[in-house]
């Protein structure tokens, strides 16, 4: 990247030198110096780091256990893959100098990915967001949290893993500055959204400027960031067999931190995380807020990858006994109450209301009438998903790409419900996925149900951006859920359509119509999580060891924790 002069603000506009306010730069620190020194390795090659029971974690002393490789995937044709000389991420399987793919996609996906390389003190740290030089920075020359998970994910597979650790402890710097905005402080646990790295000719030095939220549009703090750091942190150590990155204690005490925030008690009734709009990948007003399934699937996802990752000793073994019992709370919540197929959909359209007493059916008190035309139509015999959100009076009963294969891959699906989600993406492939993999959400809000939802928000108009737009970046997820669940014609159908046209049209970051036709009407050319979300999709694709890093066995002897209320009586 070009020097940025140090009187640049966050969202591109000029600051006075002296401005304070919620800006947290970072400087030389012994904790700094401390972490980058080189680290002794501490593998242990006779087994592999990977989860075992929630239920065995609470009650032995060691968080590795050896893990079976074997249940990983589901039993695939192997005409289905061409296993390429690529790098693995299984600690016994032999990796080359390089990874090699004949597409001549791949060759331009990784010169554009190198480009966008941010370092830091000479050191490189992350991508930006975009480099699209015809279009406004805005923030998209920073380093976003959610946005360099999949570049990460990239480099990892290609054997590139210093950007990833530098990455991993950046971002943990960060997260320990304080954090102020409007004269409010911001818990200790908040990741950054973004961060950015501020030159300084005059003294000759570079700082780290992050973004908690105070400069992204509605002013929300990112509640993913934290819950995609854990993952990442999780799926370095699978990939590298490095346990020491993790074990530091400055790590130990990033994933407690952040993990305090999730799991303090209050007064709520459900293991859910209650989210503002705007606080995930859907970072603009779209009816989100509540329980979104994007939140609640990472959550999931953060707390059994925290679950292997935290040691059990002092402070951690007081985590992993929480983290337990609100694992098998939230998979009971979200199994039973944000799962929808015809069977449940029935159901609901048959409930009575104003039910009162434990043996209430309805139990959010939903009103039938409130089920919207278009579902009846597009929920086919065969299939199902989980809906986008669920709380007192209200179900949002639209498809959320991200929140369901997150769930698939944590197992937070069962494997009858994962096989649902795939048989649905099959049966209602021109909805989902159209021309252009993948549809964000489906459907589009419109009309008045738009102007109530989104405040007349130009950029969500229907069919474009986060209101039913088509995300390339979604596509690793995609095909890491089909390989999971044995059916890698969808990856497959899915990455052709991707290499028709992406690399032509610059690798916009989103495209708009009902079929995804047309390159986004605000979108930035070179968004670096589409370039890179189509070089993990393809080295997944070609090697579905990588699967093991983004992928977590379901736990079969985990059994829902059932406790009657106070109130109960025989």
């Amino acid at each position: 990247m070009s020097s940025i002069a140090p009187d640049v603000s966050l969202n591109g506009s000029m600051r006075s030198p002296d401005t304070v306010n919620s800006i947290f730069e970072i400087d030389d620190s012994d904790i700094l110096k401390r972490m980058d020194r080189p680290m002794p390795i501490n593998i242990e090659r006779n087994r592999s780091f990977d989860e075992k029971s929630y239920c065995e974690m609470s009650m032995t002393s060691s968080p590795w256990l050896s893990y079976r490789m074997a249940d990983n995937f589901r039993l695939i044709d192997h005409h289905e893959y061409m296993y390429s000389p690529g790098r693995r991420s299984g600690f016994h399987t032999p990796r080359s100098e390089s990874y090699y793919e004949a597409h001549p996609m791949i060759a331009d996906a990784w010169e554009a990915l190198r480009r966008s390389m941010v370092l830091f003190r000479g050191q490189p740290v992350g991508t930006i967001a975009a480099l699209d030089h015809s279009a406004e920075e805005l923030n998209y020359d920073q380093v976003f949290v959610r946005d360099f998970f999949p570049s990460a994910l990239a480099f990892l597979m290609n054997g590139e893993m210093e950007i990833v650790k530098n990455f991993l402890l950046k971002t943990l710097l960060l997260q320990s500055r304080e954090k102020i905005v409007d004269q409010f402080k911001l818990g200790e646990g908040v990741m950054p959204a973004s961060f950015k790295v501020i030159h300084h000719p005059a003294r000759n030095s570079e700082t780290l400027t992050a973004d908690f939220g105070e400069s992204a549009i509605g002013r929300v703090a990112p509640v993913d960031s934290g819950f995609w750091w854990i993952i990442l942190l999780r799926a370095y150590t699978k990939s590298t067999g490095d346990s020491s990155l993790a074990e530091l204690p400055e790590c130990q005490r990033g994933m407690r931190l952040i993990l305090s925030s999730c799991l303090s008690e209050g007064f709520d009734t459900f293991p859910t995380l209650l989210c503002a709009d705007g606080c995930c990948m859907i970072d603009r007003r779209m009816g989100v807020y509540g329980y979104p399934i994007e939140i609640q699937a990472l959550f999931f996802m953060a707390l059994r990858c925290a679950l292997v990752l935290l040691k059990q000793d002092g402070e951690g073994k007081d985590f992993v006994e929480r983290i337990v019992q609100r694992l098998h709370a939230l998979s009971y919540h979200m199994r039973n109450y944000f799962w929808l197929d015809l069977k449940q959909l029935n159901d609901i359209y048959r409930y009575k209301t104003e039910e009162y007493s434990h043996t209430a059916v309805n139990k959010f008190n939903v009103m039938p009438d409130s089920l919207p035309d278009w579902v009846f139509d597009f929920m086919p015999r065969r299939g199902g998903y989980f809906i986008g959100n669920v709380s007192p009076a209200k179900m949002d009963f639209r498809w959320f790409c991200l929140g369901n294969c997150v769930a698939v891959l944590s197992s937070l699906a069962t494997p009858e419900q994962s096989a649902a989600i795939m048989d649905l993406i099959e049966e209602r492939w021109e909805e989902l996925v159209g021309e252009m993999p993948l549809k964000i959400c489906y459907p589009a809000i419109e009309s008045h149900e738009w102007r109530i939802v989104t405040g007349c928000d130009r950029k969500n108009t229907r069919w474009s951006y986060h209101n039913g737009g088509s995300w390339p970046v979604l596509l690793w997820l995609l095909t890491a859920a089909c390989i999971k669940t044995g059916r890698p014609l969808i990856a497959r159908r899915a990455i052709g359509l991707i290499e028709s046209r992406l690399s032509k049209d610059h690798w916009p970051e989103y495209y708009d119509g009902k079929l995804g036709r047309y390159v986004g009407k605000q979108a930035r050319k070179f968004q670096n999580w589409s370039i890179a979300g189509y070089l993990v999709a393809k080295m997944m694709f070609e090697d579905p060891s990588h699967l093991g890093m983004v992928s977590l066995e379901e736990d079969r002897q985990m059994k829902p924790l059932l406790k009657r209320s106070a109130s109960w009586t025989c």
